[in-house]
């Protein structure tokens, strides 16, 4: 089954996801200015505390999106790698949340409702929208003035749970908390500055609450899928893979691979740290794979012709290895065959293949060196056209699916 995000370009077509995207965008100014949106009137007035409408919209649509989001997760509908979450720089993101908040307040709209504005043929969001398209092309033409500022303070995919060192349904609890207490307090607002009468608002909101409390509480005791659930959830498909030998490539594809400019290759070499100093491929990174969740945000990042190589000694660790990046939603990922042991046999010379360790164990080193030199062994970076190697192409790269962005504005 397909998870969330939707593949659109796959499922419908390059035209048919852009038809998506426009029926979606259709959708989205139609609500806006049901919503009373396109009023810039409606919209500063939350500044004055006279109607918190955009307030009480706004953290709606933020706890209803959160706990769909993370509901979906959990019960498997949606895998959370490929969502794509803004990267956090610090110190720009408060400098332009207060430059975006005043002209909030001066011009009576966002990016966004401007749009709805023009749309609708209102003069104020048409000038609004000139503005936002003259601020655009200065911020283009000025940025490198202050590009060292613009880049600073960054904190990369930066979240809630990983601030508070809490889980994803206590957090999102809290949120749900935090929103219900902002709807109370808009509404003594509005009571006082805009002379609303709470009893005028509808009952039904006190059900909703409630909802959406119970729903935070739900996903705390059901949690969000580890790695090893998400393993096990596409583990039959993935270890006939395995069995099949779909996925472990022969060293002289991943030679070849290496010195194709169409592909940028990313080898990942699982072993300790002492059998990776006493040899390994030139540009390969050592990452234990204990450590290899960590860097999964870092993989997801990569450009859609990344491909993925995990090797050990063996093969052991380099499927493990590949079993997490399977997990993890990292496209394009495959095993050396063989391992550091097959790349040595095929490509070392006499001196470096003559020391061979007969009592080696499983997914040891088979071959005894002298000192460790890392990577200045010819064979670290052999000469492609020194070796005429015949093997079954396997690698067979993958349209990624990237982490899919989007917001508003």
């Amino acid at each position: 089954m397909t998870t969330f995000p939707l593949p659109l370009t796959e499922l419908f077509g390059h035209w048919g996801s852009y038809a998506v995207y426009l029926l979606i965008g259709i959708a989205f100014g139609a609500v806006l200015e049901m919503a009373g949106f396109g009023n810039s009137r409606k919209l500063a007035a939350q500044f004055y505390f006279e109607d918190m409408t955009v307030l009480k919209v706004m953290f709606t649509g933020i706890i209803v999106a959160m706990g769909l989001v993370f509901t979906a997760s959990a019960v498997g509908l949606l895998d959370y790698n490929l969502l794509w979450v803004n990267p956090t720089y610090l110190w720009p993101g408060i400098v332009g949340g207060l430059i975006m908040g005043a002209g909030f307040i001066i011009g009576g709209f966002c990016p966004g409702t401007s749009l709805v504005a023009m749309a609708t043929l209102k003069k104020d969001g048409l000038f609004f929208v000139l503005g936002v398209l003259a601020g655009i092309f200065l911020f283009g033409e000025t940025v490198d003035y202050f590009a060292i500022f613009w880049n600073s303070s960054y904190m990369g995919r930066f979240t809630l749970p990983e601030l508070f060192g809490l889980s994803t349904g206590v957090v999102v609890l809290l949120i749900v908390l935090m929103a219900l207490f902002m709807f109370w307090g808009g509404e003594k607002l509005e009571q006082y500055y805009g002379g609303k009468d709470p009893k005028k608002a509808p009952k039904w909101r006190y059900a909703a609450a409630g909802v959406l409390i119970a729903g935070a509480f739900a996903l705390i005791f059901i949690g969000q899928p580890t790695t090893s659930d998400r393993w096990t959830a596409i583990a039959q498909e993935k270890e006939s893979q395995l069995e099949n030998r779909e996925k472990q490539i022969h060293p002289g594809e991943l030679l070849d691979s290496l010195h194709d400019t169409q592909l940028k290759v990313i080898m990942l070499d699982v072993r300790d740290e002492v059998d990776y100093n006493l040899f390994h491929i030139l540009d390969s990174r050592h990452v234990p794979i204990n450590e290899l969740p960590e860097i999964i945000e870092e993989l997801h990042l990569e450009p859609a012709n990344a491909l993925f190589v995990t090797m050990s000694n063996d093969e052991e660790a380099a499927t493990e290895a590949w079993k997490i990046l399977e997990a993890e939603s990292v496209p394009n990922a495959y095993i050396l065959e063989g391992g550091i042991n097959n790349w040595i046999a095929t490509y070392g010379d006499d001196d470096l293949t003559k020391n061979f360790n007969r009592g080696a164990g499983e997914d040891q080193l088979c071959y005894i060196f002298d000192s460790a030199v890392g990577s200045r062994y010819a064979a670290a970076e052999p000469d492609p056209h020194a070796f005429e190697l015949m093997y079954t192409p396997k690698i067979q790269m993958q349209l990624k699916r990237a982490p899919s962005s989007g917001g508003c504005g």
